[in-house]
């Protein structure tokens, strides 16, 4: 269907609009971003079992403020993503034990809290970013 066929898509649809790839800053900073929350990742993975209920609650929310800052700062749902997928692969790999026994994660229920709390968290951040708008005035309608 062509853009100007009747019933179709319009050229403004952002179904219509072909996928494009990211200019190179913006590229830089979701890998930015991505890095970044593995950083937070495992930082929250040390600090959320050393001081239980403070340590959790530190721990997701500086979750909560990367996710949501990196929406933010790129006005878009992917910037939230991007922080979250880095989050989420440092999580995971520190939940392996290694051979010598040894393990980041204890089976309590502040770890469990956390894994969960930071796919909460992360859902959220993402749902509660602004996509991208239409231009145009702002009108309501059936005024």
């Amino acid at each position: 269907m062509s853009p100007r066929t009747p019933g179709g898509p319009g050229p403004g649809s952002g179904l219509a609009q072909p996928l494009s790839m990211p200019s190179p800053g913006r590229a830089v900073a979701y890998l930015g971003l991505f890095v970044l929350g593995a950083v937070v990742g495992a930082a929250g993975t040390l600090v959320q079992p050393g001081w239980f209920p403070g340590g959790l609650l530190l721990a997701l929310a500086g979750a909560a403020g990367l996710f949501l800052g990196g929406s933010r700062a790129l006005n878009t749902r992917a910037g939230a993503v991007a922080p979250a997928a880095g989050w989420m692969i440092a999580v995971i790999l520190l939940t392996a034990s290694r051979p010598e026994g040894d393990f980041l994660f204890g089976a309590g229920i502040g770890s469990y809290l956390f894994l969960l709390g930071g796919i909460v968290v992360a859902v959220m951040c993402a749902t509660l970013a602004q996509g991208r708008q239409p231009d145009g005035p702002r009108a309501r309608l059936a005024k």
